[in-house]
């Protein structure tokens, strides 16, 4: 697993940093995927929001491991139905 900057773990972790993507009752889509890929290329830091009861604890997991595959990031921080990921 990649070595994730203090200053990046810090920032993922911020009650200031706000989800920026949420993934809602339509579940996980191509078009999920390509807006977060837009926003990493700008940011390289996203925080992603799932909705309550769309997937159980082992869903989730599966989820942002799809997502940081699928966008070549790194999972920083992923607590509940929260996310982040970190383009490198």
């Amino acid at each position: 697993m990649a070595e994730i900057p203090p200053a990046i773990k810090r920032e993922a972790m911020s009650r200031e940093f706000q989800p920026s993507v949420r993934i809602g009752k339509t579940g996980l889509t191509e078009n999920i995927v390509q807006e977060i890929v837009n926003q990493l290329k700008k940011r390289r830091l996203v925080k992603i929001k799932i909705n309550k009861g769309l997937y159980n604890r082992e869903g989730k997991m599966e989820v942002w491991s799809y997502l940081s595959n699928e966008t070549g990031s790194v999972l920083v921080l992923a607590r509940g139905n929260v996310g982040v990921l970190w383009l490198k």
